[in-house]
């Protein structure tokens, strides 16, 4: 089910808590929300539809990925300033991201998974896993 954006700036701010098995629906609910918004976004983070877990949906060239408790077990040194903007804000911010990720995740049936990621796709995750940690750009 498509879910209304939150724009709620202190509810946003507050860190996620670990996501597990229960929570399918949330993510049947990230990707029909991130499907319904596919022309203005690439990503989102639970708390971004309300569920205050640690889960994110990444639109990949290939296919949205959803990830549960994802997080970045190492990086590239090489880092860069990007201009990125958020569904849940106005405008665009800068934000320094790394130019290339190794994230661990679970799957959907809680599989431990690690994905190395470059380029937009990393900048989408590292956007994801910072709403998930309360951090706004």
């Amino acid at each position: 089910m498509e879910r209304e954006i939150v724009k709620d700036i202190m509810f946003l701010k507050m860190r996620s808590a670990p996501a597990g098995l229960a929570d399918k629906q949330t993510a049947l609910d990230l990707t029909d929300t991130l499907k319904a918004n596919s022309a203005r976004c690439v990503g989102l983070a639970a708390n971004m539809i309300g569920v205050r877990k640690r889960m994110i949906i990444v639109q990949t060239p290939l296919a949205p990925i959803v990830m549960l408790n994802p997080r970045i077990i190492s990086h590239s040194g090489k880092s860069y300033e990007a201009e990125e903007g958020c569904l849940s804000l106005e405008g665009t911010r800068k934000a320094l991201r790394h130019e290339t990720i190794e994230v661990e995740y679970f799957d959907m049936s809680m599989k431990r998974r690690t994905g190395t990621y470059s380029g937009f796709t990393a900048q989408i995750i590292q956007h994801e896993i910072d709403h998930c940690n309360g951090i706004i750009i």
